[in-house]
This record gives C-alpha cells, structure tokens and sequence, in this order.
C-alpha cells in the first residue's frame, strides 16, 4: 500500500480499522457520501470521515477507479506509461505539485489490481483542502474588495503564481476551471488551493507545452467571473508570464482568447 509522504500514523491506523487499506476493502466500503457528477463513468468519488486514536476527525475523499475502455487504457499508458494506472497517476501527480511549491491536497495512500494490460481497479485516497471552490466563492469574494484595488491585485497575483509554479515545473493541469481552484480566507489572508490533479502531467515537445499551457489558461480566463476577467486578466497574465517571458505577452493572449471564444461558442451549441 503506497502512503503518502509525511501521513500521519494514526490517520493510517485509522484507514485501516476501516479496511481501507486495500482495493478490495475500499471496493467494498459503502459509508461516506458519494459525490455524483456528470460523465464519471467508471469513476467514483466518495467523501468520508474518519476519526482517529486521538479523537481528531479527518475529512478525506476517496476515489474509486473501475476498469477503464480499451482506448482510455491505451492513453494512459502513451501518456504515464506501462505501470500507470489512474489512482497511481493521482497520487504521483500530488507529489509533483507539491514538489513543484502548489497549494493542494495531500495524497493519503493508493493501491491497484493489476488485470489485463495494466490495472484493472485502483483506489486513492487523498486529504480535503481548506475553503470553497472560485467556481462558487469567487464573484462573491471579489465583490467583497471591489473597493480595495489593493486587495485585488494581492489576489490576482497569488492565483498567476499558483498557474505559474505549475507551469513552470514542466506540469500542466488539463482541468483548470475556477470549479478546481479553491480559496480559503479564514485566517484573514487568502491561500489558493489546486485541487484535481488526475490528468495532469508534463508534456514534452515545446510546441506541445505551449498548447497545453494556452488550454490551462484558457479554461480559467473561460471559468473565471466576468469582472475579474475585464478588470485584472491583463495583470494576471503578466505576473504569469513574469520579466523573462514578457514579450510573448501579446503571442499568450492572441491563443487565449481565441481558445476562449471557441469554448464560449462550444456552449452556446450545447445550450
């Protein structure tokens, strides 16, 4: 059983106790609240809590993955390689986030039933992250400074920063609508969270990071509320792009925003 780096003993103690340790254990465990959502197929998603020795409750998630379409299998291994499969691609995935210095969950423990051409199920189990997702928060929370220019920029900063680390490490995300992006400001401050990491991974040829990366961008700018987008997307792309890649500026945008009307007349068809 693959465990995360760093995961508390008791927490895994815990799993155990609850025969969530293994494959089959987590296959069979119906507790928790399954969390449905279009197109999951083979997927599952369930949110759980598990209380420790010491009385302290952790919220965690835990996803089940059943056995996958030929050609998505193939995918994955031209993708991860033989010895992938999605729990294990997950799980790897967290570890370079965080390696790379990105805000995110932090990956409990995985395990897999190997089966014809690689994996036939595999599980993951990872940790909740703090706040609310920018999908639900984030027009609220920017209406709250819309005063406070100095706010906002602060904000706007901390989310390029966070693209950028990604980026920057040789990553991309492949989902990065504002759905994935969480924020938590109890504390007074604001922390960006980047939540999930299973298609991520690292493209090699340039002209395919630079495509992956204008698709990443993309889908934020697309997700991201309107009045952020027309006040601060400029800013934004800036402290992406920092002093030694300024002048592709106008290169980055030009892809952007041509990715963005192509996904905004992709959802009028659809209406």
């Amino acid at each position: 059983m693959p465990v995360g780096q760093d995961c508390d003993e008791l927490l895994v103690s815990a799993l155990k106790r609850e025969s969530l340790d293994s494959v089959e254990g987590a296959f069979a465990y119906d507790s928790g609240e399954d969390l449905n959502k279009p197109n999951l197929q083979h997927r599952r998603r369930t949110r759980l809590s598990v209380a420790d020795d010491k009385g302290r409750v952790h919220e965690l998630y835990l996803k089940r993955y059943g056995q996958e379409k030929l050609k998505d299998k193939l995918k994955r291994i031209f993708t991860y390689g033989w010895n992938s499969s999605p729990a294990r691609t997950e799980f790897e995935n967290i570890r370079s986030a965080r390696k790379a210095g990105v805000l995110t969950m932090r990956e409990v423990f995985c395990d897999e039933q190997r089966g014809f051409l690689g994996t036939k199920r595999s599980c993951i189990i990872v940790t909740a992250v703090p706040g609310d997702a920018l999908e639900r928060c984030g027009e609220e929370f920017l209406s709250t400074f819309s005063d406070d220019a100095a706010a906002t920029a602060a904000f706007t900063n901390q989310l390029a920063i966070l693209v950028r680390k990604l980026h920057g490490a040789g990553f991309v995300h492949r989902d990065l609508y504002a759905s994935h992006v969480f924020l938590d400001n109890s504390s007074g401050g604001v922390q960006l969270y980047l939540i999930d990491l299973a298609r991520m991974f690292a493209p090699k040829c340039p002209w395919r990071r630079f495509r992956w990366k204008v698709k990443d961008l993309a889908q934020l700018k697309f997700s991201m509320p309107k009045s952020w987008v027309e006040d601060c997307w400029g800013q934004f792309l800036v402290t992406y792009l920092g002093k030694e890649d300024a002048s592709r500026f106008g290169r980055y945008n030009c892809a952007i925003d041509r990715k963005v009307s192509f996904m905004h007349h992709r959802a009028k068809r659809k209406v």
